[in-house]
């Protein structure tokens, strides 16, 4: 009976000490709670937020170290961890609707004729470029290189885009590429659509974690007319081999896509209101679909690299295609005989934003 009336005592003190240990718990979950509170009070205004996509975020442990994002407090811990895990990140209403009007209005007198922009390239739907002549923007789909139009280079400006640019490139940031879409209405040939590619296959320059696409939407974008599809966490794999998709009603130039990927892949699509603003790694896999809508659809973006990053040789390796490509558009355009690579056609285009130029 003394063996029993020691054991259930020593039960009796075990209990209480778990009792004790529990309490504890509970107050240090408390405060580690009061903590998190006071964090994310100190998040940006209401009016800049992430989007909410099919994606499921990430779960708990935040990763000692990032990668594709830089520790700058201006990326709230979750903001940071979606871009880690998927490399793409929405923040709504982002971009003034009087900014994207002046943008939208210099666009069409770059259609029209009464703006000349040196170095701009026009692009054309193929299933429009052989009909008859069609005035103004519905002519052109596409502007790339637009750093020597001021007014539209204020876009890459802008002091929001810019803030968060510098999450992913640091201080010194040049702009690279930049272009506005005027997707047009689907002329039954199904060319409106952009194939699923990796940005990066068109660049000359790296590490490609230093490089960063703001893409904004000019109008409503959804599934009716093309808008932007992603194939989450994608960039953390390497660059792939591209090439022209074997479309039967056509397809247009530049538009090359990867030719091998994993069709099983999850896939999201990014419903925009005007001014959404999605930022994204360079090795993303994403593309467009078919506008089957009646209207054009309107989007402005620039590729920013930041100013230590270099150039490299592309022989040799997947990306000769479009080399090649280019190599003979810029040859055309500039109207010289000598020896071009894609390192210098980037290296004529890039700008500096802010900052100082290093590399680039």
């Amino acid at each position: 009976s003394s063996d029993l009336t020691l054991f259930f005592g020593a039960v009796a003190i075990l209990a209480a000490v778990m009792q004790s240990l529990s309490l504890v718990r509970r107050s240090l979950g408390a405060a580690r709670l009061r903590v998190l509170l006071r964090h994310f009070s100190s998040l940006p205004p209401p009016h800049i937020t992430s989007v909410q996509t099919s994606v499921q975020t990430a779960a708990a442990k935040y990763p000692t170290k990032f990668r594709y994002t830089l520790d700058n407090n201006v990326l709230s811990p979750d903001q940071r961890l979606f871009y880690e895990e998927n490399g793409f990140l929405v923040l709504k209403h982002f971009v003034s609707g009087k900014d994207i009007e002046e943008f939208r209005s210099e666009f069409e007198r770059i259609c029209k004729k009464e703006v000349s922009v040196p170095g701009l390239l026009t692009l054309r739907d193929v299933a429009i470029l052989n009909t008859e002549f069609v005035p103004d923007q519905k002519a052109i789909t596409k502007i790339e290189y637009f750093q020597a139009n001021e007014v539209l280079f204020r876009y890459c400006t802008l002091p929001q885009i810019m803030k968060y640019v510098e999450c992913f490139t640091g201080p010194n940031v040049m702009a690279m590429h930049t272009m506005l879409i005027n997707k047009p209405p689907d002329a039954g040939k199904k060319t409106s659509r952009n194939p699923l590619h990796q940005d990066l296959h068109f660049f000359a320059f790296r590490p490609a974690d230093s490089i960063v696409c703001a893409w904004t939407a000019m109008q409503k974008m959804d599934r009716s007319n093309g808008c932007l599809v992603v194939l989450p966490g994608t960039h953390k794999n390497a660059l792939k081999e591209h090439d022209y998709p074997e479309w039967e009603g056509g397809k247009n130039i530049f538009y090359h896509g990867i030719r091998d990927y994993d069709v099983t892949l999850p896939r999201v699509h990014l419903v925009m209101d005007k001014g959404d603003t999605v930022f994204f790694h360079p090795l993303l896999i994403h593309g467009s679909g078919i506008n089957k809508t009646d209207g054009f659809r309107k989007s402005i973006s620039c590729h920013y690299a930041s100013a230590e990053c270099h150039y490299i040789n592309v022989k040799g390796t997947s990306q000769e295609n479009i080399e090649k490509e280019l190599v003979e558009v810029a040859k055309k355009r500039l109207r010289i005989d000598s020896e071009l690579s894609l390192k210098d056609i980037w290296a004529l285009r890039a700008r500096l934003v802010k900052g100082t130029r290093r590399n680039l």
